[in-house]
């Protein structure tokens, strides 16, 4: 790990930060299509996994049992699912059903790398890659269903169709 583990606060909020940095960056380059999300996407998104991250160590004692791990996966799901919100309320009408998604996401995320037999012992940041794609596919559904809710200024239905 570029970090390394996370095994305490100040750990967690740097390895969270730059998790978060990758996956708003994922997230900002699909969004900016549909809903021309800025790059501030990217940084509330570090800050709010860095903030999760850091609250769910010092919640848990950075453990990394199935509970720590729901814990940690609530602090951070909560974080970024205001973050995200707070850029997304005024841009489309279903916006407050992205806090609970996010709260829901990132908990079942952590259960899935834990059930797989991920090693989460180490002290991982952000859960592994199996748990990253049950997450992709409830945020990326969520995000579809608050799409078709409407937004309140145009966007296109393909990024590409300016």
């Amino acid at each position: 790990m570029l970090v390394g583990s996370v095994d305490g606060v100040a750990p967690g909020a740097l390895a969270g930060a730059l998790a978060g940095a990758v996956i708003g960056s994922a997230q900002w380059l699909v969004l900016r299509g549909y809903l021309r999300v800025g790059p501030g996407w990217v940084l509330a998104t570090a800050l709010s996994v860095a903030i999760g991250d850091a609250v769910g160590a010092l919640l848990t004692g950075a453990g990394t049992g199935i509970g720590d791990l729901l814990i940690t996966g609530l602090a951070i799901g909560v974080a970024v699912g205001f973050s995200q919100w707070a850029l997304l309320r005024g841009r489309v009408r279903a916006a407050n059903l992205w806090v609970p998604v996010m709260a829901l996401a990132w908990p079942v995320g952590w259960t899935v790398t834990w059930s797989v037999g991920v090693d989460v012992e180490r002290g991982y940041a952000v859960f592994g890659s199996t748990g990253a794609l049950v997450f992709a596919a409830i945020t990326g559904v969520a995000m579809l269903l608050v799409l078709r809710v409407g937004t309140q200024e145009p966007y296109h239905l393909h990024p590409l169709a300016a």
